[in-house]
């Protein structure tokens, strides 16, 4: 099958050939077609198997094929004027971190290349009267974390009143990172007769339950086993004594023919400390974690790709 089957507009399919995509994966098989009709979507599969492309391809196709409409200003009588309305948001997408709200803008600007939609990023640790400015600018596409989000709320500052369609990425973590109560308090924002788009690499009875609340006669979709990892992953253990740990990390580092590695830690400072170490050891290693300023987590990231 390829992309050209599953009921994409025209000006999507050419971003997605411009990014190099010849066949869609099975998640993106399975949730586009049905998310093209307009219909409510729970996906569950792996981290790396297209999640990302199976809910923004249908909103990119949406936005081609439905423009928005004019907006109206406000004229007002004598010299002062009402400030202009704000532009309605028309999709909105929300996920637990800022480092994956980028990820999923970078992915609706590549797709969505040749269509113009306008799209923005709304997270904290960063000024907000950029962001504020770009909303009163008009955006098509809000990507967002859900504190910074509430604050805009909160603030005056974003028109939900109209999105279209709603995207909640990574629904188990949400639930993990304690995001539920507010993502609840955003769904009260935003129209009941909408599309809802959930996807999660795992969905518990919680997650179902929750969805069920949020969406109307939906199509689920849930791709291989959620206890295994990806078929590409292969899994090593090596037990070995906590004071070694580090011993042996630098061994399999040094050793092992591999050009990018993703060490967790336990704790911010353990990951500081293991840092410090490799780039003693001479290993080009970088630590990535919620302490670090916004500026230093994008470089982390950058460097890593």
């Amino acid at each position: 099958m390829s992309f050209h089957e599953l009921g994409l507009s025209e000006k999507v399919l050419k971003g997605v050939e411009a990014a190099g995509y010849k066949t869609p994966t099975e998640i993106q098989m399975l949730a586009i077609p049905p998310a093209v009709e307009g219909r409510d979507v729970t996906g569950r599969a792996q981290t790396g198997t297209g999640k990302t492309a199976a809910f923004a391809l249908p909103i990119l196709s949406r936005l081609e094929r439905s423009p928005a409409p004019a907006s109206e200003e406000g004229h007002g009588e004598g010299r002062k004027r009402p400030r202009k309305p704000l532009p309605p948001v028309r999709a909105l997408v929300i996920t637990p971190t800022r480092e994956l709200a980028l990820q999923i803008e970078e992915a609706f600007k590549e797709y969505g290349k040749f269509l113009g939609a306008r799209t923005l990023t709304v997270y904290g640790g960063v000024r907000i009267d950029r962001q504020i400015n770009r909303l009163r600018a008009g955006v098509d596409v809000v990507i967002a974390t859900p504190g910074r989000l509430l604050d805009h709320m909160g603030r005056g500052s974003i028109d939900l009143s109209r999105v279209e369609v709603f995207v909640l990425d990574e629904v188990d973590r949400m639930f993990d990172m304690g995001f539920i109560k507010d993502v609840r308090r955003i769904v009260a924002a935003i129209p009941v007769e909408r599309q809802t788009l959930l996807f999660s690499a795992t969905i518990s009875s919680q997650v179902k339950l929750f969805a069920r609340r949020l969406q109307t006669d939906s199509v689920l979709i849930e791709i291989g086993d959620q206890t295994n990892p990806v078929e590409t992953v292969t899994q090593h253990v090596y037990p070995t004594a906590r004071d070694r740990k580090l011993e042996l990390l630098r061994t399999i580092l040094e050793n092992e023919n591999m050009e990018m590695v993703l060490v967790f830690c336990g704790r911010k400072d353990h990951a500081d400390f293991v840092t410090r170490r490799l780039q003693y050891y001479g290993i080009d290693a970088m630590q990535l974690h919620s302490n670090l300023a916004q500026r230093e987590r994008q470089q982390a990231l950058n460097g890593f790709k």
